[in-house]
């Protein structure tokens, strides 16, 4: 096949994604959608919660009728704002609106900033200042820099959607689909970029008729947690979910060697998104990578 080049006419990529940030070498990349599926008992909770501790968020949010009952393994990370009555559609609302404070709160740090410097600049240079400009940042005990709850960053904020099965949330999904589409864009920012926020949907079934994870969730995966499942067609639906990333035989292959027999909470991870100095997109459990060409 013959091809003839066009000058001047490359892609030139961003130099950052909007609502993403760096994380250590073994971490998946901050941002997202992750999807955990497994049956009751399976031991979802445990693993979404040890993946939030080692992606180091400031703070989650959590939409979950059961957080009291799961008291213990959630308070291992800070969880500020908790939504439980999982059948009010304005939870998304409340949701964005939380987000959308931290990008305002940020600029109105930055642009206090800028003034406090002018105004220390003006002040050195021996200028006059009028009463107000003097007081705007003066304390008792002399001027005082503005204050930013994380000191000038965006902060890294998680939200856990749990045994939420059946709820007006997922039966009446607009709020939702829409979250999950523009969740990386939530709370922009007037120099660009934007807070951000990461979902982590944890579901006892991939696909259900009513009720359930929509193809719109299904389809902005960035990773997926598979725990073990008796249920052939939900396996089934999964690997067809992730063929245009992974081809089924492959993902079959992946999946039996990561469960194994399923009694001590195996699970598959797959990084739909994987780093490059990841040397592969699966991994039993968080901490082992599994080379598919080594499989027999």
């Amino acid at each position: 096949m013959k091809t003839h080049k066009v000058k001047n006419m490359e892609i030139i990529p961003p130099k950052n994604d909007s609502g993403t940030w760096e994380t250590a070498a073994n971490l998946p990349t901050g941002g997202g959608i992750t999807i955990c599926v497994g049956k009751r008992h399976s031991g979802k909770g445990v693993a979404v919660i040890n993946l939030i501790e080692k992606m180091g968020f400031d703070y989650c949010i959590a939409i979950s009728p059961t957080m009291k009952s799961n008291k213990e393994i959630m308070s291992r990370i800070n969880i500020e704002h908790v939504f439980e009555d999982v059948d009010d559609l304005t939870i998304i609302d409340q949701v964005k609106k939380i987000v959308e404070a931290e990008a305002e709160d940020l600029e109105r740090y930055e642009e206090e900033l800028k003034e406090y410097y002018k105004t220390m600049e003006r002040i050195n240079d021996g200028q006059f200042l009028a009463d107000d400009d003097l007081m705007r940042f003066y304390s008792g005990d002399g001027f005082k820099k503005p204050e930013h709850r994380w000191n000038g960053r965006k902060p890294k904020i998680a939200c856990i959607v749990d045994d939420c099965l059946g709820s007006m949330i997922y039966s009446k999904p607009r709020k939702l689909n829409a979250l999950s589409t523009f969740s990386r864009h939530l709370g922009q920012l007037k120099k660009g970029g934007s807070i951000g926020i990461t979902l982590y949907f944890m579901i006892q079934s991939y696909k259900c008729q009513t009720g359930g994870l929509t193809p719109t969730i299904r389809n902005q995966a960035s990773q997926l947690l598979i725990f073990k499942t008796k249920d052939e067609k939900e396996l089934i639906g999964i690997a067809e979910s992730v063929a245009g990333e992974i081809d089924i035989d492959t993902f079959y292959k992946v999946y039996n060697y990561a469960i194994g027999d399923g009694k001590n909470f195996e699970f598959l991870f797959i990084d739909l998104h994987k780093k490059p100095n990841h040397p592969s997109p699966f991994r039993k459990y968080f901490n082992e990578f599994i080379i598919v060409e080594e499989l027999k």
